[in-house]
């Protein structure tokens, strides 16, 4: 088998899953109860959660867990624009988000929120200028991703942060890292919040974190504590969080000696792919090399991919959450449609081999060519 859909999820490590195996052994009682076995738990969680924090450059009360990037956005975005309501209805978002975000953003709509959507250069990178002109004194939020997760554009947190605050000092950033985690080097500072899924960083599928400054203010979505200030209420899930730990300071490790394999490997399949009729590499100068999106001529991505599942190669389109649909990031960037329903995604870890690539290579050229005769008959 050769897996090369690693922005849609990654194994779970052996190291990771050994955390979590331990910590569902050993570490059976409610975090929450006040006996022994809980207390043993509450303390498994504190220590996972001090050692997140110092990997990711924050404090252990600014860590928020949640199931993952998916409810770490509504959490951030919701409970941002419900805190804050008295001072604004006004929101931006980029045109190259996960669709989740565009799926909160339509919830906001229908509850009086105001959405606006900035622009972006042909490049990807967001138009500074455009947002710029956006922010207004009632711009509550604006929402960017760090790396978008089809074309992998890595966008400049840090100058548009400082383009935000410049223009409305109360307006909030918050950022979807979830491609980021892992695949280069993440500064949580450079927003107010962030989320992140730990499936995406060779950890569990079901844990996700939400970053929130301790100078942010937002509501809870879920009501179930009586605790107050609690944002995400019930009972923590030990063994998820102690392989959460472990996962992001696995993934964290050695990313430039990972990024300069994986950036070779990348270049062996545009080398190699660029030069045929009818494919088209749609990955721009500031995609990361983990992504590689390309788009076929006249062949249906979701054939493509099934045709090369018969050779155990596995493949994706555009994000898990939207495929087969018209790609939003591609039209945003390219505006053109016919591009944008033919893309495959092929995503690359510090997994794959090399061998790997020159199999995929040769299966792809036997399928390309096989599904192009059939339409050119």
């Amino acid at each position: 088998m050769i897996y090369l859909d690693y922005s849609a999820t990654t194994p779970i490590s052996f190291d990771v899953l050994d955390s979590y195996d331990k910590a569902s052994k050993e570490f059976i009682g409610n975090p929450n109860s006040l006996h022994g076995l809980g207390v043993k738990s509450k303390e498994l969680i504190s220590s996972a959660t001090k050692q997140i924090s110092e990997l990711l450059g924050t404090t252990e009360n600014e860590i928020i867990y949640t199931s993952g990037a998916t409810e770490s956005n509504n959490l951030a975005l919701i409970g941002a624009c419900i805190a804050h309501r008295k001072r604004g209805n006004h929101i931006i978002v980029s045109k190259l988000e996960h669709p989740s975000i565009y799926k909160i953003c339509d919830y906001l709509g229908s509850l009086g929120f105001e959405v606006s959507y900035v622009q972006n250069d042909r490049d990807g990178l967001v138009d500074f200028e455009d947002l710029k002109s956006k922010i207004r004194p009632e711009t509550i939020l604006v929402s960017i991703c760090a790396i978008n997760s089809e074309l992998g554009i890595r966008e400049p947190l840090k100058m548009i942060r400082q383009i935000i605050k410049k223009e409305n000092p109360n307006t909030l950033f918050h950022s979807d890292m979830t491609q980021a985690l892992g695949k280069i080097p993440v500064n949580v500072r450079d927003v107010d919040m962030a989320s992140f899924s730990l499936h995406k960083v060779y950890g569990p599928k079901g844990i996700g974190l939400l970053y929130k400054s301790n100078l942010v203010r937002i509501s809870p979505l879920i009501q179930g504590s009586s605790k107050e200030g609690v944002l995400r209420p019930g009972t923590p899930p030990v063994p998820l969080i102690a392989a959460a730990a472990k996962a992001i300071r696995l993934g964290i490790q050695d990313l430039d000696r990972k990024e300069t394999f994986i950036r070779k490997l990348n270049e062996r399949i545009v080398s190699e792919l660029e030069p045929v009729e009818g494919i088209i590499i749609n990955s721009t100068k500031y995609s990361i090399p983990h992504i590689l999106n390309i788009s076929l001529k006249n062949i249906k991505p979701e054939t493509f991919i099934h045709a090369m599942e018969e050779y155990e190669i596995y493949l994706g389109t555009n994000t898990a959450c939207a495929s087969g649909d018209v790609s939003s990031t591609i039209m945003a960037v390219y505006e053109d449609e016919n591009r944008a329903s033919s893309t495959i995604r092929i995503s690359l870890s510090y997994l794959t081999t090399t061998e790997e690539i020159n199999r995929f290579l040769n299966c792809f050229h036997i399928v390309y060519k096989r599904l192009n005769s059939l339409v050119t008959e």
